[in-house]
């Protein structure tokens, strides 16, 4: 089965996906199912990950009302606020549909990164490690500092992240990136999704060459198990097609890789990790 672990669906009219505005008639418009088909065909994917793109509740509940009627949604990664006191109630909702694979932490969005590092933060996130809940971690680079110590306060949480943690590929920079990635794959239940790279380099002017020491360090230090492939269609048709994203890929990859790495990455990982 090939997956695509990282995508989104959206109707414009639901009014809760504040950061896209009529400044961005690329993805200004309803995205849905029937428009990502032709990639999916194309490239032989079976079935997607839906991510959500808004920090709500209700969004998550319409993903999983799409994925109800959408064969080719094989889970949605919903929206949970750790820091509201009533997220396992919501939890509870969404996890009694049989297409929610688990949640997506945004600490993009926080302005201060360190929020999760509180005691209520961590004491919420330890009680969903415990249960072993999928968890992705959606953070810029400049935000890897707290998430390193919060894995060392909850070692055995099963996450990845998303999007190679947003490096600074369109000004060439490795590191600070490069070295706190490395201490994040040491923890052994941490994955990384091969995504949302094309957006992080100059859209207009990107060259396939960019990515590829990003695509095989991150390679190195999380090894074919822990990577997953996702497009982050439609964000990344804000610097290129579905099939210049899989090309991005496939141009990035260790020539020692042969079918049952590339089986890993874009699909068995997937699998095992979202437990579908």
């Amino acid at each position: 089965m090939r997956i695509d672990a990282h995508q989104h669906y959206w109707k414009i009219e639901r009014g809760d996906y504040g950061w896209i505005t009529p400044e961005l008639p690329t993805l200004y418009r309803d995205l849905l199912p029937e428009h990502l088909r032709p990639s999916l065909s194309r490239h032989r994917i079976d079935g997607t990950i839906a991510v959500q793109a808004a920090p709500t509740v209700e969004e998550t509940e319409y993903l999983l009302g799409l994925a109800a009627r959408e064969p080719s949604i094989l889970g949605v990664v919903g929206w949970l606020d750790l820091h509201d006191p009533n997220h396992r109630e919501h939890y509870r909702r969404m996890a009694a549909h049989p297409k929610f694979v688990g949640f997506r932490v945004m600490i993009q969005e926080m302005p201060d990164a360190s929020r999760i590092l509180e005691p209520a933060f961590v004491e919420a996130l330890s009680s969903y490690a415990e249960e072993d809940v999928p968890v992705d971690l959606l953070l810029r680079s400049d935000q890897l500092g707290p998430l390193i110590r919060l894995l060392h306060l909850v070692p055995n949480l099963r996450g990845v992240v998303d999007h190679i943690a947003k490096p600074a590929i369109a000004e060439g920079r490795l590191e600070p990136w490069l070295s706190q990635m490395s201490e994040i794959a040491g923890h052994p239940g941490i994955y990384c999704k091969l995504s949302g790279m094309v957006t992080e380099a100059d859209h207009a002017e990107w060259q396939y060459e960019q990515f590829r020491p990003y695509v095989r360090h991150t390679l190195e230090l999380f090894g074919p198990e822990r990577v997953l492939f996702g497009s982050d269609w439609p964000v990344c048709l804000l610097a290129a097609e579905y099939d210049e994203v899989f090309e991005v890929i496939e141009r990035s990859l260790p020539e020692r890789w042969g079918a049952a790495e590339r089986a890993r990455l874009y699909g068995l990982n997937a699998k095992e990790f979202y437990k579908r």
